[in-house]
């Protein structure tokens, strides 16, 4: 568990101390309307305990996430007579998180509402096929590399 370094929204509402329109909760999450929504139903699945980012948050408390997310959106999409909808995690400032309590979005989307995620992205240029190539294999490598998994086992149990 990280421990937060500063001041934390998400913990306080947690702990009651501000309003949320909860959606769902368990032992281990909760999911409530986010008060500045994309599209009407847009929501945030947060787990309980605090952690700034995904890299912190357990794996199996991840997984538990993403299905509490998988399991509220079609009810999202039914109840918002959404056509579609956006699962998007930002995990670190440069990928634009801005409160540091990992939290899952639920966006609804509409066809001409407005928002964009655009990708590819259109700054973007197309590697040559052997750059992707490389980086596929080391990313191949960096996981089958055992002194590596068994690294992260023991960090893993070390925190636990």
């Amino acid at each position: 568990m990280t421990a937060p370094a500063k001041h934390c929204i998400f913990c306080d509402l947690l702990n009651g101390a501000g309003e949320v329109s909860m959606c769902y909760e368990d032992s281990n999450a909760i999911a409530f309307m986010d008060i500045q929504p994309v599209n009407l139903g847009h929501l945030l699945v947060v787990p309980r305990e605090h952690f700034e980012t995904l890299s912190d948050v357990p794996p199996d408390l991840a997984m538990h996430l993403f299905d509490v997310a998988l399991r509220l959106a079609p009810v999202v999409r039914r109840l918002n007579g959404a056509d579609d909808i956006n699962i998007v995690v930002n995990s670190g400032t440069a990928a634009g998180q801005n409160v540091f309590h990992y939290h899952v979005h639920l966006i609804p989307r509409k066809a001409g509402d407005g928002f964009d995620i655009p990708l590819p992205f259109p700054g973007s240029s197309m590697p040559d096929r052997t750059l992707l190539d490389a980086m596929a294999a080391r990313m191949i490598a960096e996981l089958r590399d055992p002194v590596r998994r068994n690294i992260a086992r023991v960090l893993v149990g070390a925190s636990a």
